[in-house]
């Protein structure tokens, strides 16, 4: 683990642990848990440009664009 992972996973496991009243002999889940929220949370980074975060967007159909405006106002269609 790196510095920053094992100190963000710490300090995520200890408030897990303040916020169930500091129970005793649940150290192991508090960490798995914290180990857990940080792995989630490195899939949700893009790159420093957001380039894949824009193509992952694209092909799932959720990227959004303005297109001409039509006689009644604008309208939103999935970019390509």
């Amino acid at each position: 683990m790196s510095h920053t992972k094992d100190a963000w996973v710490s300090q995520r496991a200890y408030s897990l642990w303040e916020s169930e009243g500091r129970p005793d002999g649940r150290g192991e889940s508090h960490w798995a848990q914290a180990l857990k929220e940080f792995e989630q949370l490195e899939l949700t980074k893009a790159s420093p440009d957001g380039n894949d975060l824009i193509e992952k967007l694209k092909a799932a159909g959720r990227l959004m664009r303005v297109v001409p405006p039509a006689e009644n106002g604008l309208q939103l269609k999935a970019a390509r």
